[in-house]
């Protein structure tokens, strides 16, 4: 997963102030499976989307603190992000089909509201 970024409190400012493209971020812990499950979709992801999205992954073990900030309840929890406002919370290890779908909504939403800024 060379395109994904390790999202941690280090560089979690650094990250989210980069505007140009829609962050999604996985929120996920090595002993969950369905995290594990979900891995090679978002590489998948990361692959169909490259230049258009990008990906980043939060270990909530290791960074506790970022998953309260995204009010992490349940993971894996996937958090689409723009101009560090919440686009689309998603939980739970969907297929790729759903995630695409996902990518695509919030794709369309950023897209229109670069057009008609308030």
């Amino acid at each position: 997963m060379s395109d994904v970024i390790n999202l941690t409190s280090t560089n979690f400012d650094e990250v989210l102030d980069d505007s140009s493209k829609p962050l999604l971020v996985d929120l996920w812990a090595t002993w969950c499976a369905p995290c594990r499950q979900l891995a090679p979709r978002l590489e998948e992801l990361s692959r169909q989307y490259a230049g258009r999205l990008r990906i980043a992954k939060v270990d909530v073990d290791a960074e506790p603190m970022l998953a309260q900030k995204f009010a992490v309840r349940s993971i894996p929890t996937l958090v689409f992000v723009h101009n560090e406002e919440i686009i689309e919370t998603i939980v739970g290890a969907l297929p790729l089909a759903q995630l695409a779908e996902a990518a695509e909504r919030v794709l369309a939403a950023v897209s229109a509201t670069m057009a008609n800024p308030r």
